[in-house]
């Protein structure tokens, strides 16, 4: 139908097809991230059966300081603070208005999360269903591409003395819905409401069916903008309620909160198992560069401890650089990214196994016999200067290290690492390995012969099987530690091959 919102008498009750109970709200706050940001100023409508019976609005001392840029945006600076009451002041207040009313937010998400964590500050735990007025507005009026408040002042032409205000925005939300309360039907607002609050929460451009699509088993999926711009990659055993996770949990995180503003597409593929979701996910993540993803990468040098014994009979610890290409030797410990991460987790060692910072080379000259300062406080027991033995601090060493050995590559060969879902035995796929190096997934396990490979005889040949796409391209021979620490936490746990049915088929290399 064609909407003539501007000659729409404009009704003094909403539409019955509202929630009967209703805190229309909005927040200004200190910037956008919930987890840190602070509420400066909150502004809410109580509705009754349609009805506005009443308005309530505060500042909020943030106890933090005011950005410049906030002050622009909003017109609040900090001498309109002052004196203003602190949130745990106001909280039992604000509670009993929302206690028992549908909060209803533009952009809900954002508002919610900022209240949620308000309240967790002062050991209250605040929960609700919110109604999102943005996707109230995408569901009514699809003809529109934008649904941001500016958008929906601009199309009705309403009028607003202060906007980024509290009070202002919040009753541009109440005008909104009485514009659509002439404009749709009850049944048809209703419908639109019961939609939105039955629906999980989520992010105001995600469709509904962006989710209902995806699958209740492991894999790896991928967060997209509007513009079809990479923001996310990750891996889950379920990737639905992974998925969910993100959107459940994002007034706690920063950057899902964020990154939920954004997400308007959602993509996965399947794997048999954690195993080949894992390891998929490691080599995406390097291949795509997401911009919400922590940034890894494949390093031509790593860095690890080579232990060595000095002329007293003490062992010491070095930290050296290592190519990826070289095979690493005994007497080394360790895969570090860099000397910094290196350095820190020998710090911690020390502090666990009560380790001398100078036989460490962490402090001063290691050749002198004077004490060293973390002796003084009974952090070291004297090997610095010969006063415990050699004997006891090397098996406290050893002791420290042990985690850290490089596990050594325990087959002959390369092998081939069958991955099947004991679920749907069709779901299958098929990894080759070699020292440690992942070298490609199989579309077909014939595929191992243009490879180079073949199986050896006394190996009963495994079923071949349509796989997702060979991922040869991915690789190198440069070691990824990545991928080295999956491959370790299932191939050296028999107990995790079995409940991911992993199975090893033993290879020959031409």
């Amino acid at each position: 139908m064609q909407l003539n919102w501007l000659d729409s008498e404009i009704p003094s009750t909403l539409s019955s097809g509202f929630p009967a109970k209703m805190v229309l709200l909005d927040l200004e706050t200190t910037g956008g991230k919930a987890i840190y940001h602070r509420i400066i100023e909150i502004g809410l409508l109580v509705i009754e059966n349609g009805e506005l019976v009443e308005k309530w609005q505060t500042f909020v001392d943030p106890e933090a300081s005011l950005p410049p840029f906030i002050q622009k945006l909003t017109g609040i600076n900090p001498g309109m603070l002052q004196g203003a009451p602190r949130f745990e002041a106001i909280a039992e207040e604000l509670l009993s208005k929302l206690a028992g009313r549908t909060l209803v937010a533009h952009n809900a998400r954002f508002d919610y999360g900022f209240l949620k964590n308000e309240f967790e500050r002062i050991g209250i735990s605040y929960n609700a269903k919110p109604l999102c007025s943005v996707k109230f507005s995408r569901n009514l009026y699809p003809q529109f591409k934008r649904h941001g408040l500016s958008q929906i002042i601009e199309r009705f032409e309403i009028s607003i003395e202060n906007r980024h205000r509290a009070m202002d925005d919040a009753e541009m939300i109440y005008k909104f819905f009485q514009k659509s309360s002439a404009l749709f039907s009850d049944d048809e607002i209703a419908a639109t409401c019961k939609t939105l609050l039955k629906r999980p929460s989520l992010p105001t451009l995600l469709d509904s069916k962006e989710v209902e699509k995806l699958p209740a088993s492991a894999g790896v999926y991928y967060f997209y903008d509007q513009k079809g711009l990479l923001l996310y990659i990750g891996k889950s055993v379920h990737i639905r309620n992974r998925v969910m996770s993100h959107f459940s949990s994002d007034h706690k995180n920063p950057k899902d909160l964020q990154m939920s503003t954004k997400i308007a597409h959602i993509d996965f593929e399947q794997t048999p198992s954690d195993f080949g979701a894992q390891i998929r996910e490691s080599n995406q993540i390097k291949a795509q560069s997401p911009i919400y993803n922590r940034r890894l990468r494949k390093v031509k040098k790593l860095f690890q401890y080579r232990s060595s014994e000095d002329s007293n009979g003490y062992l010491r610890l070095n930290i050296e650089s290592v190519e990826t290409e070289d095979t690493f030797v005994e007497q080394q410990f360790g895969l570090f990214r860099s000397p910094r991460q290196a350095t820190k987790k020998m710090q911690h060692l020390a502090d666990q196994y009560f380790l001398c910072y100078k036989l460490l080379g962490l402090e001063g000259d290691r050749n002198n016999q004077q004490p060293c300062f973390r002796s003084q406080l009974k952090k070291c027991f004297g090997a610095c200067h010969g006063a415990e033995p050699a004997a006891a601090y090397n098996e406290r060493m050893t002791a420290a290290l042990k985690n850290y050995q490089i596990k050594l590559w325990p087959y002959g060969g390369p092998i081939l690492v069958e991955e099947r879902d004991p679920q749907n035995p069709e779901q299958v796929a098929f990894h080759i390995v070699d020292r440690w190096r992942y070298v490609a997934k199989l579309a077909l396990i014939e595929d191992i012969y243009d490879l180079g490979y073949q199986m050896l005889k006394e190996d009963k040949r495994p079923v071949a099987s349509e796989v997702q796409a060979n991922d040869r391209d991915d690789w190198d021979d440069r070691f990824d530690l990545d991928i080295y620490f999956i491959l370790v936490r299932f191939m050296v746990d028999q107990e995790k091959m079995k409940m991911n049915n992993l199975k090893i088929w033993h290879l020959l290399s031409e």
